[in-house]
């Protein structure tokens, strides 16, 4: 079952990456896999915990991976992308995860549930209900940090 859901997310990511990713759906799983069955201080309260766990594990084999690709194909050089930009990437189908991590990390600063929120409902598809179980605060908060961390940004 959790093999499931991490080729889930996995693949939910590779979907997103840009051409030519030399990462493969199944190195990704088992890295990911790995690195969550060495949480030993981690107490799985959930499926939605669980899934918010994971994806920041594969979300930061990704951007690992994406950084040291374009540090070999750049010279390490990266090029900033702001909030707004970012979040609305989705909709192009394909995304700069190095630049969205730092956008991520951006928000991270400014609103640390804010970054929770988009992280879970981006990265692993939860609805608010679980995103809302997930991070321990209501559904009703959820949609308020979606949409200022989606909308918020519009005047940068």
């Amino acid at each position: 079952m959790v093999y499931d859901e991490l080729r889930s997310l996995a693949a939910r990511y590779l979907r997103r990456e840009k051409p030519g990713n030399t990462l493969q759906g199944t190195a990704l799983v088992h890295e990911a896999y790995m690195r969550l069955i060495d949480q030993t201080r981690v107490q799985w309260q959930n499926r939605a915990h669980f899934l918010g766990v994971a994806a920041q594990m594969i979300r930061r084999i990704l951007v690992d991976h994406a950084r040291a690709k374009q540090a070999a194909k750049r010279g390490g050089r990266e090029v900033r992308l702001s909030l707004h930009e970012s979040i609305a990437a989705p909709n192009a189908g394909e995304v700069d995860l190095v630049r969205l991590d730092d956008a991520l990390a951006d928000l991270d600063r400014l609103n640390p549930q804010h970054a929770r929120i988009v992280e879970l409902r981006f990265f692993t598809g939860l609805s608010i209900e679980e995103t809302a179980e997930a991070l321990g605060i209501s559904p009703a908060t959820v949609k308020r940090g979606w949409i200022v961390a989606r909308h918020g940004c519009s005047a940068n």
